[in-house]
């Protein structure tokens, strides 16, 4: 029988697969089969799934209040607003709905910053690989021709260098004297998981400083405690002018901030940005509750741990495989990079491992598993990977989930 045309529109690769309920890092499909999430709704639910206390914190301000707007006053904003500043060295909050709003709202202080600097044609540095969202000026800020594509023409005011390439950085500063900001991952996601080095962020920083440039930190998958510090930039020892925050945040409920200090915390004023839903009620009690947890847990801490345990397992079991061409990360954000496309291994994954992954670039296996899990859970991910690359890839040329079912019942 055949299923019912969806009126979903057509923008995403999904895999055939429901899932109906979760359980910290565990979830079921409308079969009742388990699986092992290790990709978290890409860095989403870092506290897993179903948490007592955020449904909870949900229900309760439900039957309280979820929106005025913000042309009053919201508690529950100002209390977020005031924890994460301190978290981060920051001085102001602006809080919005997502990772890409996050940044647009970066983007529109460097213009801002540019315009008091007298500064006519801005350009904002950005790097090879990266990935800031899919809005126009956040896709035109992204280093990714394959999402760009069809949207031309993109958004002037970027100049794109190498990553966590000294030389480069200054060799745009002698060609570029209109550069106003630099907007950088300090641990890339979509990129490959590729980690900046700590000299090369402190360098960026000692930039900065000198040519009066803002930098601003996209931490909206690295941050939130994911890399083993509250935010990834923190293993350099720097603190940025603007950071951006989403993703974990809400541990699946929409919510994004942008934070910033300095000269950057008071140039927008009344006018220049705002949000229909941004900081609403719900969404920051909800990131309040996530923030408890984290502290009271030691999440954070609990993460650079975990991540250990989890690249010197992954390296360990794999280290004689032919095809793995290396294997990186930082904390709970692991990339396995293959010698050859392999996209079809979300399907395969979960359909012989009942286990859920990415792949990004085309051959870098993403790993993004909850920061709750247990160490036999991380265990677990490693001997699931283990296996599935062992495992021949006959249905390597569909990579459905559908192939990959028949083939591992074959």
């Amino acid at each position: 029988m055949n299923p019912a045309p969806s009126h979903l529109m057509h923008a995403y690769a999904r895999q055939p697969v429901c899932f109906t309920r979760g359980s910290g890092a565990r979830l079921w499909d409308e079969q009742g089969n388990e699986y092992l999430d290790a990709l978290a709704g890409v860095a989403v639910t870092s506290l897993g799934h179903a948490h007592p206390e955020i449904a909870q914190a949900i229900a309760e301000q439900a039957g309280l209040l979820l929106h005025t707007s913000n042309l009053f006053c919201i508690d529950w904003q100002e209390h977020l607003g005031q924890r994460l500043c301190a978290l981060a060295g920051m001085e102001r909050a602006f809080f919005c709905n997502s990772g890409a709003e996050a940044n647009e709202a970066a983007l529109k202080l460097a213009r801002l910053h540019a315009l008091h600097r007298g500064v006519r044609n801005p350009q904002v540095l950005v790097l090879d690989n990266g990935f800031h969202g899919r809005t126009l000026a956040t896709l035109a800020a992204s280093g990714s021709k394959a999402a760009q594509r069809g949207f031309e023409p993109l958004m002037p005011g970027f100049v794109r260098v190498p990553y966590d390439d000294i030389q480069a950085l200054h060799r745009a500063v002698a060609g570029l004297p209109d550069i106003t900001a630099v907007l950088i991952e300090p641990v890339q996601g979509e990129g490959g998981v590729r980690v900046a080095s700590a000299r090369y962020l402190q360098e960026l920083r000692v930039l900065c400083d000198h040519h009066g440039w803002l930098m601003m930190a996209d931490e909206v998958q690295a941050g939130m405690g994911r890399t083993g510090t509250w935010l990834s930039h923190q293993h350099a020892g720097v603190t940025p002018d603007v950071v951006t925050l989403a993703k974990a945040l809400g541990n699946g409920f929409p919510i994004g901030a942008c934070l910033a200090r300095g000269a950057a915390a008071r140039l927008f004023s009344p006018g220049n940005h705002g949000s229909t839903f941004g900081g609403n009620p719900l969404a920051c009690r909800v990131a309040s509750t996530v923030l408890d947890i984290m502290e009271r847990d030691g999440i954070p801490q609990r993460a650079a741990v975990l991540g250990a345990r989890l690249l010197d397992g992954l390296r360990q079991a794999l280290r004689t495989h032919p095809d793995v061409a290396g294997i990186r990360g930082l904390g709970m954000m692991v990339g396995i990079e293959l010698r050859a496309p392999a996209r079809d291994l979300v399907g395969r994954a979960l359909a012989e491992q009942r286990l859920l992954i990415s792949v990004t670039r085309d051959c870098i296996i993403r790993l993004l598993p909850p920061l709750i899990c247990t160490e036999a859970q991380v265990d677990e991910i490693v001997a699931r990977i283990a296996r599935l690359l062992a495992r021949p890839a006959t249905s390597r040329d569909t990579g459905s989930y559908a192939a990959a079912v028949q083939t591992a019942s074959s």
